[in-house]
């Protein structure tokens, strides 16, 4: 793969997807003339080993390169960052055992499809690290990136949930070497959780893959900022870019755009012709 590849984030189907078969799906993802991406893997996907069969000829037809399985799971809410405090990721108690065990059928869907990295957000972790949840969630963290591992895997965190020098204080912590971050430049606007080139420098060592998504700040602290198509939030594309290639980053280059339809597909394509031409 050359280095800062454009790709596309896709998904199986869900919220964020379409209701179609594996086929379908990744002849529209190759139709945008991307050759490279990530696999959204929503929570009530089928992971069975008939549809990983599907999955793997479909992207085996295509010669559609999947960096990461990018999980979700069932019961998150991102309907205001209280509520996604309450539902997403690990660290509602009520769900991780069950998170937990998806993750691995995930990791070893991934592995039948030859896919050498898997995703998630772990959610909105308490920032004491002797808080009994924090630790909670580390140890599930450890047992994942074990797993993982014995999958010839990655996993990588999604940023944007916690300012980086938290994250990077609980990747430490975990003490995995095959643990890394997923860097989403939007989430830390979104999230109000720090500026994103600081956040990318911060975090350099550990970044393994990333999103291309932009947004705008906040307008009050503690609610959402805005996505908005590729170049039209404040990410700031160009420096973005020039700030993944001071820090050695190489790998793809990859949009998502979290809403569906037409409007979705016509900011995909303004996407991947404004990253074409910055990387040039």
């Amino acid at each position: 793969m050359e280095p800062l590849q454009v790709g596309l984030m896709f998904w199986t189907g869900g919220v964020l997807g379409v209701d179609a078969t594996p086929d379908e799906i990744v002849e529209s993802v190759a139709a945008f003339g991307v050759s490279c991406g990530q696999l959204g893997v929503h929570g009530a996907a089928d992971l069975t080993p008939g549809a990983a069969e599907r999955w793997r000829a479909a992207l085996d037809r295509s010669e559609l390169e999947i960096v990461t399985a990018f999980q979700s799971f069932e019961g998150e809410s991102y309907a205001s960052i209280p509520i996604c405090a309450q539902t997403v990721g690990y660290v509602p108690p009520a769900t991780r055992r069950e998170r937990e065990q998806r993750t691995y059928a995930v990791s070893d869907f991934a592995r039948s499809l030859g896919i050498p990295g898997v995703a998630a957000h772990i959610g909105c972790l308490p920032e004491d690290p002797s808080d009994a949840e924090h630790r909670a969630v580390l140890e599930l963290v450890r047992r994942v990136c074990d797993h993982c591992a014995r999958n010839g895997q990655t996993f990588a965190l999604e940023t944007g949930q916690e300012p980086a020098a938290a994250l990077l204080e609980f990747l430490h912590a975990v003490d995995r070497p095959n643990l890394g971050v997923n860097f989403d430049p939007a989430n830390m606007i979104l999230y109000g959780s720090g500026e994103p080139m600081e956040a990318l420098r911060t975090l350099r060592e550990h970044v393994l893959t990333v999103h291309c998504k932009d947004g705008t700040w906040p307008e009050t602290p503690g609610e959402w900022g805005r996505e908005t198509p590729l170049g039209d939030g404040d990410v700031g594309m160009e420096r973005y870019v020039r700030t993944l290639r001071e820090i050695g980053y190489a790998g793809p280059l990859v949009i998502e755009r979290e809403i569906v339809g037409e409007e979705q597909r016509a900011d995909i394509g303004r996407a991947i012709a404004l990253l074409s031409r910055i990387r040039a």
